[in-house]
């Protein structure tokens, strides 16, 4: 790939190489709220309902839907004002399921219900979607201003069952001024800004198309790292960019959801900071 291309021409790409690895792909404005094929509400929600909902529907086929409508509202409530708190009762539930009651035969039984298929991952529903917006204000936790609606678009998110588990910030590697470092920056102003979707996010990917990193919502610029291999037994060839690797790498489905299950974890100093962290 040649060092002179825009930004959309690094983002096209990056949507060929998920459609190869298996991703269906949603332009953003395509299902935004009040759109034919629309898919949210409003442009506060960032998890995309209907999605979830099938999936829990079709993931826990003995719960009954009352129980599973349950499930789906103890998992995008948050409870604390602190992003990274959120996010690590998120990725709990992610991983270990989410504890239901219901009625059976007039006894309580006491069941799991469970939001991703960690065991065949094509059971479950991948999707990329590209200019992705999110509206948040004064009323939502963390926002930074009170008095201020922020407007955002992150370039990529990759919504797994309906849940933003990575979001991709992708820089013009024309634009001289621009480095991958200004995603890096934008990424922390999305946390910021728009929390809401942070709350569910497993990775962030930084690229200006040439170079291109992993971390996590609370890595700072030095942890968020290269991937250098694709299938984990070789450095991946020189002629491949920084970035189709890192995709290709984290993105198999099946690699993916063993990193979010086994490689991602939260670490809590004593003194009430906690530190999320993935492997590299």
């Amino acid at each position: 790939m040649s060092s002179h291309f825009a930004e959309s021409t690094v983002e096209d790409a990056a949507l060929q190489w998920f459609g190869e690895l298996g991703f269906a792909a949603k332009h953003g404005p395509e299902i935004a709220p009040g759109e034919l094929h629309a898919e949210r509400t409003g442009f506060g929600e960032t998890v995309l309902a209907e999605r979830l909902h099938n999936a829990l529907a079709a993931l826990n086929p003995n719960i009954p839907t009352e129980a599973l409508d349950d499930a789906f509202r103890k998992v995008t409530t948050t409870h604390h004002p602190s992003l990274i708190v959120n996010n690590r009762a998120f990725h709990k539930m992610l991983v270990d399921g989410v504890p239901v009651a219901y009625q059976r035969d007039g006894r309580t039984v006491h069941d799991q219900a469970w939001f991703v298929d960690w065991n065949k991952p094509d059971a479950n529903d991948w999707l990329v979607v590209n200019q992705f917006t999110v509206i948040e204000g004064p009323s939502s936790p963390g926002s930074a201003v009170a008095s201020q609606h922020w407007n955002r678009r992150p370039d990529l998110v990759i919504f797994v069952n309906g849940l933003p588990l990575a979001v991709i910030e992708l820089k013009n590697a024309a634009d001289e001024n621009a480095t991958i470092w200004d995603a890096f920056k934008q990424i922390q102003t999305y946390k910021e800004q728009i929390p809401s979707l942070f709350t569910y996010n497993a990775v962030a990917i930084i690229s200006d198309g040439l170079e291109a990193r992993i971390g996590t919502i609370s890595a700072d610029s030095e942890r968020f790292m290269p991937w250098r291999t694709i299938e984990g037994d070789a450095v991946a060839s020189s002629a491949m960019t920084q970035l189709e690797v890192l995709l290709r790498g984290v993105f198999d489905k099946r690699r993916f959801l063993d990193l979010v299950r086994y490689f991602v974890v939260f670490e809590d100093d004593g003194a009430g900071t906690v530190t999320k962290k993935v492997a590299g």
